[in-house]
């Protein structure tokens, strides 16, 4: 865990404890879902950040491997090493289409369905690679009107303790209002690491993507060069 991200958690931790004193059941439920929010989409960032860093360094290490082979075969051999690359998926798709074309013909006779067959494979990784992406996008969304909610019940307290108490000093309805507004700084600090996060991770899976895509047309050229005309 990084120094910001412990500094973010603690900050989280210190403001919680000074509104658990004084927050009712329903405030309380509010602050609970935030806190709920926020451990979450930690759990899915650190989670994201080691599969894709994974996803990255097999890939670099497998198309190296793909570049030096003359043979699909001799692929094949070395891709178990690299089992979590998403690009082994598309290849394994491809190959496997590709071994149905040459038993039946002895050759590729429909390059179109090799073309699918590693569509499919990335569109396979793909949805891997975004899996538990919307609860990034969805604590980015909700947390702040979650928070904003928190702070409108908590001033609607401090203006109904302030009609009973009969002052209308600041002193008076000021430390309620200040209260309302850790639920606000709350829903913030939930929502800004997921948004952040949902946006960087993004990038990367469409970078991911694109390599994919490229590699296709890398396996057609060295599969039409094995079993081609």
């Amino acid at each position: 865990m990084s120094f910001g991200t412990h500094a973010a958690l603690l900050l989280q931790i210190e403001i919680l404890d000074t509104i658990l004193q004084h927050e009712g059941p329903v405030g309380l439920l509010i602050l609970a879902l935030l806190l709920v929010l926020s451990i979450y989409s930690w759990t899915v960032i650190f989670s994201k950040m080691g599969a894709l860093r994974g996803a990255r360094q097999t890939n670099a290490r497998f198309l190296r491997a793909f570049r030096k082979a003359t043979t699909l075969e001799a692929v094949v051999a070395a891709s178990e090493q690299f089992r979590p690359s998403p690009l082994v998926t598309v290849f394994d798709f491809g190959y496997e289409e590709i071994e149905r074309q040459v038993k039946t013909r002895g050759k590729i006779v429909n390059r179109a369905a090799v073309e699918r067959a590693l569509q499919l494979g990335t569109s396979e990784e793909l949805m891997r690679l975004e899996h538990r992406m919307a609860v990034l996008a969805t604590a980015a969304s909700v947390s702040p009107f979650i928070g904003l909610l928190g702070t409108v019940m908590g001033i609607i307290r401090a203006f109904e303790a302030l009609s009973t108490q009969g002052s209308t000093s600041l002193r008076a309805v000021g430390p309620g209002i200040a209260e309302a507004l850790y639920a606000t700084a709350m829903g913030l600090f939930a929502a800004i690491p997921a948004a952040m996060a949902y946006n960087a991770f993004g990038n990367q899976i469409r970078d991911i993507g694109a390599r994919m895509d490229d590699f296709s047309l890398e396996f057609l050229n060295m599969a039409e060069r094995n079993f081609g005309d």
